[in-house]
């Protein structure tokens, strides 16, 4: 039996079931116990590769179960989290999502970080019309009725930094390092196609990819010092998921490269993936995100607060994808409270125009493509592993399903309202729901 307890009080109750763990949060008010609970399905790999990156997700998606219930629940009905461990594996990851649906009929699943992972489980979600809340930036170039996309998207992160660092460093060469999947290859040729729209030729661009868990970068941190002494400003794009992210930003320390000479801008590295790091080499050098833990907004100082007081601990830190489930979570609420009903087809209807107050202080809104409109942020490496924010947009970006820069995309458009256009297809897939 797995059991999840935090220090404050024992608020989460589990059962083991087929390698399933059953968070059922009870505590506050007394919820009608005639009624049956509205299960919310968490997919989030708990060991291997990417556990550093997933754990803290699994753990905010427990978080805002348990306030809820503390406010009593919701239509009246206590709320259950089921957990599963798709073991950063992606195909035990479609299992595990039909798992989640099938066998433990939830209402919505909030999970996945990688793009291969999400990849995996979209099959399974359209077959079994079931709902998906993606927190993570990702490469675009896809549209599904059955996902709700509340990361960024390549023009809410990847297009900005590489202006940012165009503009502010004078960068003309570029190195474009990635773990070997979906997501960085098709993040990369976006980025290629800008930087050849904006001048930059071939050879001023390198490209790498390693694979998950790759961890002696000593050989490809020499080859992009190289490539950078060629008498060009030269900056670098990381596309590294993952635990590899430790060693990589390591050997950059090893090898003495100075962030203001090379500055390296990441899409997939945090503050949590920088707790684990020793960060005093690595000042200066960059991220792109929607949100840093350094925000000073009421939301964000209450939100950490409220953080640090469920896992009991002063020292864990917050990061993007966490506030993309809190706003992804706060939506789903609020569509089922307006549905009247938890039912998927109800509640994707009343998601579209949604709008939270983020923890950066933006009111954001979903929209019927099925992305946010968010901020865009860059923030820089501090001493202490946290980031200053040192460029952000006036306003909100809306998030682009399909990349200007790839022409086979240029002109498509995705609005899964009704009547509905599919991004991708001539002919829909679906028969949309009537109401």
């Amino acid at each position: 039996m797995t059991i999840f307890r935090k220090p404050r009080r024992l608020a989460l109750s589990a059962v083991l079931a087929g390698g399933t763990a059953l968070a059922g949060l009870v505590s506050g008010p007394v919820l009608a116990q005639e009624e049956d609970p509205i299960r919310v399905g968490v997919l989030h790999s708990l060991s291997g590769t990417m556990a550093i990156s997933e754990t803290t997700l699994r753990d905010v998606v427990l978080m805002m179960v348990e306030e809820l219930n503390e406010d009593g629940g919701l239509l009246g009905r206590p709320v259950e989290a089921v957990v599963v461990d798709p073991a950063s594996d992606w195909p035990l990851f479609a299992e595990k999502a039909r798992e989640l649906i099938e066998v433990h009929d939830v209402d919505v699943v909030f999970g996945c970080w990688t793009s291969v992972s999400r990849k995996s489980v979209l099959p399974v979600f359209e077959e079994l019309n079931g709902l998906l809340f993606y927190p993570v930036q990702y490469e675009g170039e896809e549209s599904s009725r059955n996902i709700f996309y509340t990361g960024a998207a390549p023009n809410q992160q990847a297009i900005p930094a590489v202006e940012y660092l165009m503009n502010e460093y004078g960068a003309e060469r570029w190195v474009l390092l990635g773990t070997d999947y979906v997501y960085p290859r098709t993040t990369n040729r976006i980025l290629r196609s800008f930087l050849n729209a904006n001048g930059v030729s071939d050879d001023d661009i390198m490209e790498d990819y390693t694979p998950f868990g790759h961890s002696d970068w000593q050989t490809i941190v020499t080859q992009v010092r190289d490539f950078a002494n060629q008498g060009l400003q030269t900056a670098v794009v990381s596309t590294i998921n993952g635990d590899a992210n430790v060693p990589f930003y390591r050997e950059l320390s090893n090898q003495g490269i100075d962030a203001f000479d090379l500055p390296v801008v990441a899409f997939s590295v945090g503050e949590e993936e920088l707790s684990g790091i020793d960060t005093d080499n690595l000042v200066g050098h960059l991220a792109s995100w929607n949100y840093f833990m350094s925000v000073d907004t009421p939301e964000n100082a209450a939100f950490i607060e409220q953080w640090h007081d469920f896992i009991g601990s002063e020292e864990r830190v917050v990061n993007d994808p966490m506030e993309a489930h809190y706003i992804g979570f706060n939506m789903w609420v609020q569509a089922v409270r307006q549905a009247g009903t938890p039912d998927v087809d109800a509640v994707r209807q009343a998601m579209y125009g949604q709008t939270v107050r983020s923890l950066s202080g933006y009111d954001v809104v979903m929209n019927t493509n099925h992305h946010l409109s968010k901020p865009v942020m860059i923030g820089e490496i501090l001493e202490d592993g946290q980031f200053e924010i040192v460029w952000q947009t006036d306003g909100l970006v809306v998030g682009d399903a399909w990349s200007d820069f790839i022409p086979e995309s240029a002109e498509l458009t995705a609005d899964w309202t009704y009547p509905w256009v599919c991004g991708n297809c001539t002919e829909p897939r679906f028969e949309p729901a009537q109401y």
